[in-house]
């Protein structure tokens, strides 16, 4: 290293903050769009990029849904979704609008007589499938005027399952080429009525396909975009899926709000989406498990040692980095290099806090010993004079 004076110094780099701009590197600035509101939630412009799911219980249980939705709030969702497809679906709004800890969304399709239910409703957001709703071009005044009178906002959601069938004869099937002239063409009508309180969406099931739709349409307009690679799959492979596309788009600035679409409680979807954030620096990082990958060096049981650690750790909310190492190889610098970790080997674990060996225990008490150390750090983290220090790095 040119000018290595041989000393090791420590320093405090902090943990990434996307609440501070600036303060943490990303791969591109975000792509300027106008921003809405979203009940209580800011959408595009500067606001934080949020994270959105659905519920998957039958919207007429009110209390299973509000159960459900109160499970997502605690997860870090931002905005939830809920399916609208009856009129007794439409009746039970009310309550679930009003008694929801976050914005509640509904999700439109055919009828469009339950956009205006929706609407009226209080729902924070209406969901509008240009593809499926019947003559929705021709209601698009008095859904823009409702959608003005009430203070509600909309996104106008194009689905490559479901694409104006003029647009499938046109093109021969949804390209991205397809969705977002449907995108654009809606769009327009809304503005024409004076109506810029939506954000749009043209979700595929393709990867490839849905990240250059949302590219064309982010040089085509402002609007705010909400990201989301539909019917992606079982949890593995949607979130392979999800983490792709997403990671293409925000990494080039473009997205304001995410949805992870997996075939598994919605709960689940919204932790994908919250790591996808952080693992961007587009949102403040908490707990990260560092731990080694399948390796013939590793000298314990790395799989279940940092499975322990992380079931031990789940709920830890504050910025903590963790290593849990198990060789003499990349272990030491590792471990160091985070604010809690350990070096595993020979039957023992070398445990580090701050870059600083602090004790070595027998395997057996490893885990026990990093839980109790990540609470207490988590604790003094916590304490009105001990936050915000962040993670201490050694370098020389």
């Amino acid at each position: 290293m040119p000018g290595d004076t041989g000393l090791v110094s420590t320093v405090n780099l902090g943990m990434p903050s996307a609440s501070v701009p600036g303060a943490v590197p990303v791969l591109a600035p975000r792509r300027p769009t106008r921003k809405i509101q979203v009940g209580k939630v800011a959408m595009g412009g500067d606001a934080p990029i949020s994270v959105q799911s659905m519920t998957t219980t039958p919207t007429t249980d009110i209390n299973a849904t509000l159960q459900q939705i109160a499970e997502l709030t605690a997860s870090g969702c931002d905005i939830v979704r809920v399916a609208v497809p009856t009129a007794d679906d439409a009746a039970a709004l009310p309550a679930i609008a009003r008694k929801s800890q976050i914005p509640v969304v509904a999700d439109i399709h055919f009828q469009p007589k339950y956009v205006f239910a929706a609407i009226e409703a209080g729902c924070a957001g209406v969901r509008v499938n240009p593809g499926n709703i019947r003559k929705f071009d021709d209601q698009i005044k008095d859904i823009a005027q409702a959608a003005k009178d009430h203070g509600t906002a909309l996104r106008i959601g194009v689905n490559a399952g479901s694409l104006d069938p003029r647009l499938l004869a046109k093109y021969g099937k949804a390209t991205p080429e397809a969705m977002v002239e449907s995108a654009i063409w809606e769009a327009s009508l809304f503005e024409e009525h004076d109506f810029h309180d939506f954000a749009i969406s043209v979700k595929h099931n393709d990867p490839v396909v849905m990240v250059r739709a949302y590219e064309m349409l982010s040089e085509a307009g402002d609007w705010p975009l909400h990201l989301g690679v539909t019917e992606a799959g079982p949890a593995f492979q949607g979130t392979i899926k999800s983490a792709t596309a997403f990671g293409a788009l925000l990494s080039k600035g473009i997205g304001d709000t995410i949805r992870v679409s997996l075939s598994a409680p919605p709960v689940e979807e919204v932790k994908v989406g919250i790591q996808i954030l952080q693992a961007l620096n587009l949102k403040e990082r908490k707990l990260e498990i560092v731990s080694c990958p399948s390796c013939g060096r590793a000298q314990v049981d790395v799989y279940t040692l940092a499975e322990r650690v992380t079931a031990g750790l789940e709920g830890l909310d504050v910025p903590l980095r963790v290593a849990v190492m198990g060789c003499v190889v990349n272990g030491p610098g590792e471990a160091r290099e985070a604010d809690l970790g350990v070096a595993s080997g020979n039957g023992k674990g070398q445990i580090f806090v701050k870059g600083e060996v602090i004790k070595t225990v027998p395997e057996a008490e490893i885990v026990e010993t990093l839980i109790e150390e990540a609470l207490r750090i988590a604790e003094s983290m916590q304490a009105p004079d001990g936050g915000g220090s962040g993670p201490l790095v050694t370098v020389g």
